[in-house]
């Protein structure tokens, strides 16, 4: 277990409004999208969507991630348009009936983040780290908004051609070193580091960048970890995502005693309660 659990302490601008991230927080994902790989994420409609966050909400979510654009191995490609329409207006029922709710846009694009901001949205979730859109860097340093900045190579329908490292925990360091950087000189204070556990890792590598989670403490910012009902579990285990909820669980927890920050996840309530117990344990 790393020494430097709670070591890494850092405040967040969420639009005037200074928040700590001392804590791990739980991000509860709303897929606005019809092909996403766990079928129980999706909140097509208004109604399904305001219920999906409600519940979340009343089991102590955090943060709630919106995205519009599936990012499963073989989903279908969208335009800028049809991600818009799905997000914008979900985005817009969410403010409207949970005004205090803390919102991230899931996108690679900056079009929608701009857009997904204007509307209320407080941080960006980029799964490409600005490699799929090159206004994403300049877009996030205009906002003056947290962004998420995930590892990943190629596309995500190709992604599993690129899972070739010399190290690679090392060389996911490296490349947040780079990503920092350039973010840093653009004015860009808040990241969040992502791994991005199953975007272009095998299954052993995913577990060796968890096992080795705490190395990124030497970048000295918060690391979220997105495992919640992966392949990395459901085919370790021989189940399916719609069983794998006890494995994402004992992940979860050996994710938090390696440092890990935000759990990204589809359960709400047995997220909370692993950071409960192990703020139990370790308080």
């Amino acid at each position: 277990m790393t020494d430097t659990i709670f070591h890494i302490k850092k405040t967040w601008n969420l639009q005037g409004v200074i928040r700590r991230l001392d804590q791990p927080m739980v991000m509860g994902i709303i897929n606005t999208t019809p092909d996403s790989f766990y079928n129980e994420s999706r909140r097509n409609g208004k109604v399904q969507l305001l219920s999906g966050v409600e519940k979340m909400v009343e089991e102590g979510v955090d943060i709630i991630d919106i995205g519009g654009y599936s990012s499963r191995p073989g989903a279908a490609e969208i335009s800028v348009e049809e991600e818009l329409k799905r997000v914008i207006p979900a985005v817009k029922s969410v403010v409207k009936r949970f005004p205090g709710v803390m919102l991230s846009v899931d996108t690679f694009r900056a079009e929608v983040a701009r857009a997904a901001v204007d509307q209320g949205v407080q941080i960006i979730n980029d799964i490409s780290g600005g490699e799929s859109d090159p206004d994403m860097f300049d877009t996030v340093a205009s906002l003056k908004v947290p962004y998420i900045l995930m590892h990943m190579r190629g596309k995500p329908h190709n992604m599993h051609q690129f899972t070739d490292y010399e190290d690679v925990v090392m060389d996911i360091i490296n490349y947040f070193q780079e990503k920092i950087k350039k973010l840093k000189n653009l004015g860009v204070n808040d990241v969040i580091l992502d791994p991005g556990f199953g975007f272009a890792k095998t299954l052993e590598q995913n577990y060796e960048i968890l096992k080795k989670l705490s190395y990124f403490d030497v970048l000295n910012l918060p690391v979220l970890v997105g495992i919640s009902r992966k392949s990395m579990i459901y085919k370790k285990l021989g189940v399916s995502a719609a069983e794998a909820l006890n494995g994402t669980s004992v992940l979860h927890a050996m994710a938090l005693m390696q440092g890990a920050m935000i759990l990204r996840v589809h359960d709400v309530k047995e997220a909370k309660e692993a950071v409960l117990l192990f703020q139990e344990v370790f308080k």
